[in-house]
């Protein structure tokens, strides 16, 4: 009996309260939100407005066209460069500061430097 009583105290130890557990992911998810959202905002304006609009409020292509009188492609096109950037900074590579070549691809995806269409 004293051996079956030790195995379940054994057992319980590994048990995480739930609480405790949503505590600790909310912590998490606000970290990895958090650096998302800060990429979002280095995103040059016309971009974070799509990307805004697109992703997180929820619009779809056509709305968006619609409401900024702009080319569904155009939208496809300047969404696919967002995400291209955000890439970019998200990644593990780039906890390093931007030089070189890292810094010519960025300024190519967000097209810094050359006219906006």
């Amino acid at each position: 009996m004293i051996n079956e009583c030790k195995g379940i105290l054994r057992k319980r130890k590994n048990v995480i309260p739930y609480e405790e557990y949503m505590d600790n992911m909310k912590m998490t998810e606000e970290d990895r939100y958090s650096h998302l959202y800060m990429a979002i905002m280095e995103l040059p304006e016309n971009l974070r407005v799509l990307v805004t609009l697109y992703y997180l409020e929820g619009f779809s292509l056509k709305e968006i066209s619609e409401a900024l009188d702009i080319p569904e492609g155009t939208i496809k096109s300047r969404l696919s460069r967002a995400r291209e950037f955000l890439k970019v900074q998200l990644s593990e590579e780039e906890k390093r500061p931007a030089t070189g070549k890292n810094n010519k691809q960025l300024k190519r995806i967000t097209g810094k430097g050359k006219m906006s269409c």
